[in-house]
């Protein structure tokens, strides 16, 4: 294959070394960077390409390539993976540092933090189809050396300020916790990235139990009213019921969360500022 260097292929035998694998795996990452076709990236994970984990070499498996599908927004692939090997592409991986495997797959989280949400959506609904939905939604990672260890997908889209993804999230099942960092986020991030950061809120104010009163907005009142809207800010300081629209918004979203996703424009979140 043409990522793959002539002396590596030389060495690559039934026990590669470490740098042997090394070496196949990054081949391996700048072919689904280079996107080519998901026909042919399969016979070279199948065929050519080596993970080196517990001090030996093992097969790259359909969950290892699927990050890097995800990494590089190769769309075809992860289709082809999702719909070749279900939740078996989903698979915990372990951590290079301590050999520990994670509570959860990764690659929900992976999704968020790169913003994919084509993948994403289609990951969600191969768990959905295996029936497989609770074991992944609401999973932390759990090695401290991972990236976002103890974050779930949808705490990691709040802090990320990803509309987008937290929707599907939640409109899969996944907990609407996070209220507390969505407040946060939207009182302290930059001019240009407000306007994400308002509606992750507004889509988490959907999916929430009826949520405590946050009297710590009575401390900077005005600020917190121009941020929020006035029924809104009544709202969550308690001192008011939610703005009509979104109660019946939150109704719908208790009853069919995925039809939220198809709601036209001026019933979006937002629309009851």
């Amino acid at each position: 294959m043409p990522w793959l260097l002539s002396s590596a292929l030389d060495h690559v035998s039934s026990s590669p070394s470490q740098r042997q694998c090394e070496q196949t795996s990054f081949s391996f990452y700048c072919a689904v960077r280079e996107r080519l076709p998901a026909w042919l990236l399969e016979d070279m994970r199948c065929m050519e390409v080596f993970s080196w984990e517990d001090g030996r070499p093992r097969a790259f498996l359909p969950s290892d390539a699927l990050l890097y599908a995800l990494v590089h927004d190769h769309q075809d692939y992860a289709r082809h993976l999702l719909d070749t090997f279900s939740v078996s592409a989903l698979r915990a991986l372990r951590c290079s540092f301590c050999s520990r495997r994670s509570s959860g797959a990764p690659h929900l989280r992976v999704a968020v933090r790169y913003d994919r949400v084509a993948v994403l959506s289609m990951m969600l609904a191969a768990l959905q189809r295996a029936d497989a939905l609770t074991d992944h939604l609401d999973s932390c990672g759990g090695c401290s050396h991972v990236a976002d260890a103890g974050k779930t997908a949808v705490q990691l889209a709040v802090e990320l300020s990803r509309p987008n993804c937290l929707l599907l999230l939640l409109a899969r099942g996944a907990r609407p916790g996070a209220l507390d960092a969505a407040l946060q986020r939207l009182g302290s991030c930059e001019e240009a990235e407000r306007s994400d950061a308002q509606r992750c809120l507004d889509i988490l104010l959907l999916f929430l139990p009826e949520p405590a009163t946050r009297w710590q907005l009575q401390d900077e009142p005005s600020r917190w009213q121009s941020l929020l809207g006035n029924r809104v800010f009544s709202w969550l300081s308690g001192l008011a019921p939610p703005p009509l629209l979104l109660q019946a918004l939150r109704c719908l979203a208790r009853s069919g969360p995925d039809q939220i996703c198809m709601l036209p424009d001026f019933l979006q979140p937002q629309s009851w500022q």
